[in-house]
C-alpha cells in the first residue's frame, strides 16, 4: 500500500549495510537489506511500494545494471545510489538516466534518513497518483461523469438519477463555476431524452429582442434584420432538454412567456399566430437565490413555482475538499492528453497547497491550474502568491476538515477495516468509532456497505 513504502538496501560490504539498514529503521520506515543486487531482485516488481538505496560498486551486478533493471520494470521506483568520492562523476550521469539521489561517503545516518524520507514521500505520492487514475479509469456510469467521493457528490448522483427520466422541472443552484452545465446533461444523458438534443442557453448578458428571438424563434420578416425564419432554442429541444443558464437573468416579459410554454407546452415564434406543441425536459440553473430575487419583486413567483419542482444544490469545492485531489487528477489527464504531453505527478507540498486553497472560482478554477500544471506554467508553486486561503475557516473547522480528511484516507487505504485504520491512526478502535460518529461518517467496506460500529 502506499502508506507502507519499504526500503531496499542494496551493500556488498556488511558494516555499511547494517548502519543504513539501522539508520533507516530508526527513522521510522520498514527496511529489508541484501548483500548482492541479485538478492533484491525479487522484491522489484511494477507498482511495488518499495525505494532502493544501492551502492554503486559491488561484485557481479553493480548498483549502474541495478538501476537499469530498476527503471526498465518501473522508472517511477525511486533509487538512490550510495558512492564513493571516485564515482561522483558516475552517480551524476546516472541520475541523468533516471536515478532519484546519490548519497556520497562517508555521510551520517542523519543524511541516510533525510534523503530516503524524500525518496519514501515521492514514492507514496506517485502510488497515490497511480491509484486516483486507476479509481478514474474503473469508474463508469453516473460516477465517471460527476466525479467527487465526498457525501454531497454521492447525493447529487442519487438525485440526479432519481430525476433522470421524469419529465419533472429542475432547478440546480450553487455557485460560479460549481459544473451546473455538467448536472444539467448528466440529467438529459440518464434519461429516456438522451437521442434527443440537449440545449444549452446563457440567460446572461443577452439584450431582451435577441433573447426573445433565441428563445422562441421567429418569421421572417418579424424585425429588422430577420431575413429568414428562425427555429428558437425551445423548439430545437423537442424531445430533449433545454437549460438555461443564469435564469434570475431573465427579463420579467420574457419570464410571462416562459411560464406560458411551461404551463401550455406550446411555443409561439416571433411574428407568426401558430402555436407549436413541444415536449421538451426544463432544467434551469441560478447563483442567486431565487426565493429571495422573487421577494423583491426581480422575479416572478409563479415561474419560480414551475421551475423549482425539484432542485439539486452543489456544493462550492471549499466544502467538499476531499475532492480536490481525484478531481485535480482528471483534469491533468485531459489536459495531458488534449496537449499531447506526458501528465505530470504533484509533489507533496503541490497538493498541500490545492487541499488549502479556499477555490473562489470553484470546480472551473480548478480545472485552469490543472492545465497551468501540464503545461509548465505554474512552477514550484500552482498558484500564484495572491491566491485566495482558508481564510474563511476557524482554526477549529481547518482541524475538523484535516482529521476528516487523514480518517478518510486511512478507511479507504484499508477498504474499511476499521481495525487496521484505527491501527494506521493510532487510536483505539473505539476512539475511531467515536471520531465517526462526531463527524458524521460512516465506516464502508470494499463493497460500499456500511459498518456499525460493534461496541456501540
Amino acid at each position: 500500500m502506499a502508506d507502507e513504502i519499504r526500503v531496499l538496501v542494496v551493500e556488498d560490504d556488511e558494516n555499511v549495510r547494517i548502519g543504513v539498514e539501522q539508520a533507516v529503521a530508526l527513522a521510522g520506515f520498514p527496511v529489508s537489506a541484501y548483500a548482492s543486487a541479485a538478492d533484491a531482485w525479487a522484491d522489484i516488481a511494477p507498482g511495488a511500494p518499495v525505494v532502493v538505496v544501492s551502492d554503486v560498486r559491488m561484485p557481479g551486478i553493480d548498483g549502474l545494471q541495478l538501476l537499469d533493471h530498476v527503471m526498465a520494470i518501473d522508472s517511477q521506483i525511486p533509487v538512490l545510489l550510495i558512492s564513493g568520492h571516485a564515482d561522483i562523476s558516475t552517480a551524476v550521469s546516472a541520475m541523468r538516466v533516471g536515478a532519484y539521489d546519490f548519497i556520497e561517503k562517508p555521510f551520517s545516518s542523519d543524511v541516510i534518513a533525510a534523503r530516503v524520507a524524500r525518496a519514501v514521500e515521492k514514492r507514496r505520492l506517485t502510488l497515490e497518483v497511480e491509484g486516483l487514475r486507476a479509481t478514474l479509469h474503473n469508474w463508469q456510469g453516473i460516477e465517471a461523469l460527476v466525479l467527487g467521493k465526498s457525501a454531497a457528490m454521492a447525493d447529487v448522483r442519487k438525485k440526479i438519477l432519481r430525476l433522470a427520466n421524469t419529465s419533472v422541472s429542475v432547478l440546480i443552484t450553487g455557485e460560479t463555476g460549481t459544473g451546473k452545465e455538467l448536472i444539467a446533461r448528466s440529467l438529459h444523458d440518464f434519461s429516456a431524452r438522451r437521442d434527443a438534443h440537449f440545449v444549452a442557453l446563457n440567460c446572461g448578458g443577452l439584450p431582451e429582442q435577441v433573447f426573445e428571438s433565441e428563445l422562441f424563434g421567429h418569421e421572417a420578416g418579424a424585425f429588422t434584420g430577420a431575413i429568414k425564419k428562425r427555429v428558437g432554442k425551445i423548439e430545437w429541444a423537442n424531445g430533449g432538454t433545454l437549460f438555461l443558464d443564469e435564469i434570475e437573468t431573465m427579463p420579467l416579459p420574457l419570464q410571462i412567456k416562459m411560464l406560458r410554454v411551461l404551463q401550455e407546452r406550446v411555443v409561439e415564434r416571433l411574428g407568426a399566430n401558430e402555436l407549436i406543441p413541444v415536449d421538451c425536459r426544463i432544467v434551469t440553473a441560478s447563483k442567486a437565490d431565487l426565493a429571495e430575487l422573487s421577494a423583491a419583486g426581480g422575479f416572478r413567483a409563479d415561474l419560480l413555482y414551475r421551475l423549482n419542482v425539484a432542485q439539486i444544490e452543489l456544493p462550492p469545492l471549499r466544502e467538499r475538499r476531499e475532492d480536490v485531489p481525484l478531481l485535480f487528477e482528471h483534469f491533468v489527464l485531459a489536459a495531458a492528453r488534449r496537449f499531447g504531453t506526458p501528465p505530470p505527478v504533484v509533489t507533496a507540498a503541490q497538493v498541500s497547497e490545492l487541499m488549502t486553497h479556499a477555490w473562489p472560482g470553484n470546480v472551473r478554477e480548478l480545472q485552469n491550474v490543472a492545465d497551468r500544471f501540464v503545461l509548465g506554467l505554474t512552477g514550484d508553486s500552482l498558484l500564484s502568491a495572491g491566491a485566495a486561503s482558508v481564510k474563511g475557516d476557524t482554526l477549529a473547522q481547518q482541524l475538523a476538515y484535516f482529521e476528516r480528511m487523514l480518517i478518510e484516507n486511512a478507511l479507504q487505504r484499508h477498504r474499511g477495516n476499521v481495525a487496521d485504520a484505527s491501527a494506521e491512526l493510532g487510536m483505539p478502535r473505539k476512539t475511531l468509532y467515536h471520531k465517526l460518529r462526531q463527524l458524521k461518517m460512516a465506516a464502508r467496506d470494499a463493497q460500499g456497505e456500511e459498518k456499525e460500529d460493534p461496541d456501540a
